[in-house]
């Protein structure tokens, strides 16, 4: 899977359908629906993602900020509030988790898309003073060489970009950023966007 694989965490199965059709596209994909706390911790052990679209007011025990401190404590992930209203003492706890985005309810599709490839860009702003890629100490630790057009899709990657984004930069089409995108996770033996760059920056 070569889009950026999204957890949703939504309480109300109708607005969680409308996320996933909209989701499901060239540059994300939806890889699990949680309604309640429980849920989302397990999809986060079982089915890790590389962002979470987080629904702070959930019918449950706990909220999404509950759900978004975990989040913070076991994985390093963008987190993207939904949210429809919420008193200061909420928004209070939300500013703490520093999450990438807000997303406002209700949401055009453009809304939704937008947010999420903003956020996914503060985040990767966020970590700015993280060292550079360089391609010769990267083919130093693998037995397949990236090519210079692999390595700048894996900057690209790197930095947060979405594979719409890539293939504008780069002028190319998607589907050649998808063909790309599979050669470097063959050659870095990886199978996400996140275990790449994790494993990219264990050798710097």
């Amino acid at each position: 899977m070569n889009e950026i694989r999204i957890l949703v965490v939504e309480d109300e199965p109708l607005i969680a359908m409308d996320i996933e059709q909209t989701l499901n596209n060239i540059d994300f994909a939806v890889t699990a629906i949680a309604h309640t706390y429980a849920d989302a911790i397990r999809q986060l052990k079982i089915n890790t993602p590389e962002a979470v679209l987080l629904d702070i007011n959930l019918n449950d025990e706990k909220d999404g900020i509950d759900i978004a401190e975990f989040i913070n404590q076991q994985y390093h992930l963008p987190i993207v509030f939904l949210t429809s209203h919420a008193d200061k003492s909420m928004l209070d706890r939300a500013k703490k988790i520093q999450p990438a985005g807000y997303i406002v309810k209700p949401f055009e599709e453009k809304d939704l898309l937008a947010g999420l490839e903003i956020a996914l860009y503060n985040f990767s702003m966020r970590e700015s003073n993280k060292p550079m890629l360089s391609l010769t100490n990267i083919n130093k630790h693998i037995l397949s060489q990236i090519s210079e057009r692999e390595f700048d899709v894996l900057v690209a990657i790197y930095e947060g970009k979405t594979n719409m984004q890539m293939a504008e930069s780069l002028f190319v089409s998607v589907n050649t950023i998808k063909t790309h995108i599979s050669n470097i996770y063959i050659k870095l033996d990886v199978a996400s966007r996140t275990a790449a760059i994790a494993k990219v920056r264990g050798w710097m």
